[in-house]
């Protein structure tokens, strides 16, 4: 890939001396060669287990929802997991807990996965407790928050259960605020139901 955007860069010092207008040549040299995509990432399950390559979700879209048990969105859980339950064959739903937002998700990957599933029964993926901002911020959320790693989007999440959606090549194509539910038109929209 360095090799390519080298190859760009040389056309166009090449080039500078052949047009008197010197934009025609930042729009060659300036060209972002690739996007990075979802498909870069693995993520270690809620469980502990084997981490999971992103890429198995490829030729679906998928939602990530940074989570909390302890929040009053907490209750969404129960409407990603019906969304879930009845689209899964079409869109994925990832959950992403963290404790960024008001201390809201004090607990271990234990104590949030036996959470989620005594009261909302969530079987939507869960991975584990991650910071989704800050300076600790996890790559995966980096890359959801900065525009010119994702080429669509520079916001972070503002609090817990933000959406983010990801269309069937691993692109980031929405950002949703956290009131937004599975039930909302733009939302059904930007997910193609």
């Amino acid at each position: 890939m360095d090799y390519i955007k080298t190859v760009f860069i040389m056309l166009g010092s090449l080039l500078s001396g052949l047009f008197a207008d010197k934009s025609e040549i930042n729009a060659i040299t300036s060209h972002d060669v690739a996007k990075g995509s979802l498909y870069e990432f693995k993520m270690t399950p809620l469980d502990g287990g084997k981490p999971i390559d992103l890429s198995v979700y490829k030729g679906k879209k998928v939602v990530i929802l940074n989570t909390a048990s302890k929040c009053g969105f907490t209750k969404q859980y129960a409407d990603w997991e019906a969304f879930y339950e009845k689209h899964g064959d079409k869109v994925v739903v990832l959950g992403f807990p963290a404790n960024n937002f008001g201390g809201q998700e004090p607990g271990s990957n234990q104590e949030i996965a036996e959470f989620c599933q005594k009261n909302f029964g969530v079987s939507f993926p869960m991975f584990e407790k991650i910071d989704v901002v800050g300076e600790n911020q996890h790559p995966l959320y980096k890359w959801l928050s900065t525009k010119s790693l994702n080429g669509f989007n520079d916001k972070e999440p503002t609090w817990n259960f933000c959406k983010y959606v990801v269309d069937e090549k691993g692109n980031l194509t929405h950002f949703f605020a956290s009131k937004i539910k599975p039930d909302d038109k733009e939302f059904l929209k930007a997910v193609g139901l």
